[in-house]
């Protein structure tokens, strides 16, 4: 079941996996922004309007959910920016505008990445495998909560990450490591101190990026915990607007087929049981 910021919901319903490519084919896109704009969306609307048609099967005030993926395609030309906060809120503010029976809709964006192939300009490929989110509900009276995330990080650290001094006892078989190659996902995804913060053309996101990057490589843990509290409050510390940084981490570190020390090793895919970790920070006020 679906959450909503602004509480508990007898009822919703929508439309996801709704995909659209927004090309600027004339090469005037903007320095610093892409002419790929490629979205995965998500809408669901609430309101006493549509309890009916749960009641009484009366579908006499439903949009259908095939309205809504034509919505979110054909508007997508009509948007002119390139960050998924502003798209939220333009789809969210135009469809509460065009339905003014719906009480609230929580617009959910994901991106769809493509990066130019090094040396041209007019041709692109899949990027990744992290991918930007936003996620937006709106009201009658306006936004009422809007959050932004990185999803799908991949990363390999080849030394420098530790596991041990944990619990032992019949249940544990796992040796103590000091020096693991270490295979982490990752997936973060924050609030903001006001819903103005949240609007910042994508440079927010750039910096989380970068910071979790950044933190991963240079860091030497003694666990992943202490990894993601680490990329946790160094992106609060450097980013005032952000009011609260929710994390999670797998752990997916290989499994050794044979080693020659710390030096040289064959690995392949973990087993599919995999460690996984939350962490959740906000801002004293």
């Amino acid at each position: 079941m679906e959450e909503f910021a602004s509480g508990w919901k007898s009822s919703y319903y929508g439309k996801g996996d709704v995909i659209a490519y927004r090309l600027n084919r004339d090469g005037l896109t903007s320095e610093g922004y892409n002419p790929v704009f490629g979205v995965n969306a998500k809408i669901l609307i609430y309101g006493e309007a549509f309890w009916p048609t749960y009641t009484d099967g009366d579908n006499s005030s439903l949009v259908a959910t095939d309205s809504m993926k034509n919505f979110i395609q054909r508007e997508t030309m009509r948007y002119t920016g390139y960050d998924l906060e502003s798209y939220c809120k333009f789809l969210g503010s135009k469809f509460m505008d065009r339905y003014p029976h719906v009480d609230g809709a929580q617009i959910t964006a994901c991106e769809i990445p493509y990066s130019p192939i090094p040396g041209q300009t007019a041709s692109f490929r899949p990027s990744g495998p992290e991918r930007l989110t936003a996620r937006m509900e709106i009201g009658r009276g306006g936004v009422i909560e809007i959050a932004s995330g990185i999803t799908g990080f991949r990363m390999v650290r080849l030394g420098g990450s530790a596991f041990a001094g944990f619990i032992r006892d019949e249940y544990t078989t796992l040796p103590e490591i000091r020096n693991r190659p270490l295979h982490m996902w990752l997936d973060v995804e924050w609030l903001y101190t006001s819903t103005d913060a949240a609007f910042t053309g994508g440079q927010l996101p750039a910096k989380i990026r970068e910071t979790i990057c950044d933190t991963f490589g240079a860091f030497e843990s003694g666990s992943i915990q202490q990894i993601i509290y680490q990329i946790g409050v160094r992106s609060m510390k450097e980013n005032p607007a952000i009011a609260e940084m929710r994390l999670e981490a797998n752990n997916r570190t290989w499994d050794t087929i044979a080693e020659q020390g710390d030096e040289l090793g064959v690995y392949t895919d973990a087993r599919p049981p995999y460690g996984c970790l939350g962490l959740r920070l906000r801002r004293q006020r």
